[in-house]
Parts: structure tokens; C-alpha cells; sequence
């Protein structure tokens, strides 16, 4: 199999906005269009996101997490948790339940289990980098999670279409890791309308081009994916050299280090994570 000749295909075919996406995703798409228009108001925002009962426990989970409940009193409904997350959150957990949905068709019980590894890996790395970009690097938050809940959404569009390709999947992850990795998710990014300095910040990532001490919001996507606990299965056979490297990450952050900062975050991070994948 050319697996390169498969990645650089569906490259161009996603580059030419030639994007194969189940039902659910183009629905999806269109609130997040809604959501957009800065003309949109917190009821209208509210009357779609309770029309999605995942999306709708998916808002009400993160707006009660320890990152965004700060008094400690939980919300149950979905109005009053827009209006505690604000609409940029909520486009983020939007644009999360796309990514998910993606995968959504999928029968393969093989490509299930990859589909699920990878958005367990992407849930840690927003947590890890909203916590990042507050206590560290001081860059957005809202856009640091956002930016770690998409980094990976070309490797969504790949296993949604891999049952095409049996075999796909299988061995030769470098391949994946220098070429389809970046030819891919480019082309996906723009054509779901992902901010260019996100796609930036991604393709730092996957150069592998970080700066220590971090402090830009591609410096925090890298931190965050190198230290996730949940590895990409499509970096699998990286895994246990990646483990050993995150586990010694640690450098002083003003009067203290990164490692105390994400000790003293963790139910911060938990919570996010848990949110997430709701």
C-alpha cells in the first residue's frame, strides 16, 4: 500500500473543500456558524445547545468544572452555564463535539477504539494546555484549550476514512508523522475555519519546534501534548520514549516550577478533562 500516495489524496481532496463528513458533523457546522455571528444572543445560543442533549451536558459539565466554577455552586441548566463560560468556551465546546463527531459512523471496532484513544488524548492536552497558558505562559486560555481539542482533527478526518482503506492504519507511523500529518491537517483546518494562528500553533507542533521556558500559544500546545497522559495512537509506537521524556519535563516558572504548578492545578485539569468527555 502507498500510504503516502493515500494521505497526499485525501490532502488534496480536503484542501479542495472536498471533505467527506457524516450528518451529524454538517449540523454541527452550521451552529457553529450560528454561534459566530456576533449578533447571536444567549437565548438563541442556549435554544440550539438544548436541542443537543450531549452538547447540552457537555455545557452544563464545563461550566461546573473547578476551571470555570470558581464559587463552588454547581448550575443546572443551559443558560446559566453560557452565561458562566462565555460564548468563546462555548464555541470551543462546539467545536469539540465536531471533532468528536467526525468519528461518529464509524463500524470498525479497531478504528472505534483508535477514535476514542485520540479524543482521550486531545480532552488532556486542552485541559493540560488552558491550565498552561493561565499559570505559565499567560497566553488566552480559551484559545490554548481550543487549540488542543483541534491539534489533532486532521487525525480525526483520517481514521473517519480509513475503513476505506484497510490497511491504512497499520505500521510505518513516521510516514503519518512527516507528510500526512501536516498535508492532512492543514487542509482540514481550513476548511473548517480554523483561526490561522491556531493552524500555526499546530504546525509548531507537528515540527516539533518549541521554546523553553514556553511562551507562545504554540509553546503551550507542545508542552500540553508532550506531557498528556493519553499518548495519539497515530504516535503509538512513539509511546513509551515519549513517556520517559515527559516524565522528566520540569523547569522553574517565577518562584516555582512546572511540575508544582500542575500539582496544584490537577483538579483543575481533571475537571476539564472530565468535562470534555462527557
Amino acid at each position: 500500500m502507498d500510504r503516502l500516495a493515500i494521505y497526499k489524496n485525501i490532502a488534496e481532496q480536503a484542501n479542495q473543500g472536498d471533505l467527506v463528513f457524516p450528518t451529524h458533523v454538517e449540523e454541527t457546522l452550521k451552529l457553529k456558524r450560528i454561534l459566530d455571528n456576533p449578533d447571536c444572543h444567549l437565548e438563541t445560543a442556549a435554544k440550539y445547545i438544548i436541542a443537543d442533549p450531549v452538547l447540552s451536558a457537555r455545557t452544563v459539565a464545563m461550566a461546573n468544572s473547578s476551571a470555570f466554577n470558581r464559587s463552588g455552586n454547581d448550575i443546572n441548566n443551559v443558560p446559566m452555564a453560557i452565561s458562566r463560560l462565555g460564548f468563546r468556551t462555548l464555541r470551543t465546546l462546539v467545536s469539540a463535539t465536531l471533532v468528536r463527531q467526525l468519528n461518529s459512523q464509524l463500524r470498525d471496532p479497531v478504528l472505534k477504539q483508535k477514535a476514542k484513544q485520540l479524543w482521550e488524548h486531545s480532552a488532556h492536552v486542552a485541559a493540560l494546555a488552558q491550565v498552561i497558558a493561565r499559570h505559565i505562559t499567560r497566553v488566552d486560555p480559551d484559545t490554548a484549550m481550543f487549540a488542543g481539542i483541534v491539534h489533532e482533527v486532521g487525525g480525526f478526518y483520517l481514521i473517519s476514512r480509513a475503513e476505506e482503506f484497510p490497511g491504512l492504519l497499520d505500521g510505518e507511523p513516521e510516514i503519518w508523522r512527516e507528510y500526512g500529518e501536516k498535508l492532512i491537517g492543514r487542509g482540514v483546518m481550513k476548511q473548517l475555519g480554523i483561526p490561522e494562528h491556531v493552524m500555526k500553533a499546530a504546525e509548531l507542533l507537528w515540527q516539533g519546534i518549541s521554546g523553553v521556558p514556553p511562551v507562545s500559544l504554540g509553546d503551550t500546545l507542545i508542552l500540553a501534548n508532550d506531557i498528556a497522559p493519553v499518548i495519539s495512537p497515530l504516535h503509538e509506537q512513539e509511546g513509551l520514549n515519549t513517556k520517559k521524556f515527559a516524565a522528566n519535563i520540569d523547569f522553574e516558572v517565577d518562584d516555582t516550577t512546572l511540575q508544582e504548578v500542575l500539582d496544584n492545578a490537577d483538579d483543575e485539569i481533571e475537571s476539564l478533562s472530565a468535562a470534555l468527555l462527557v
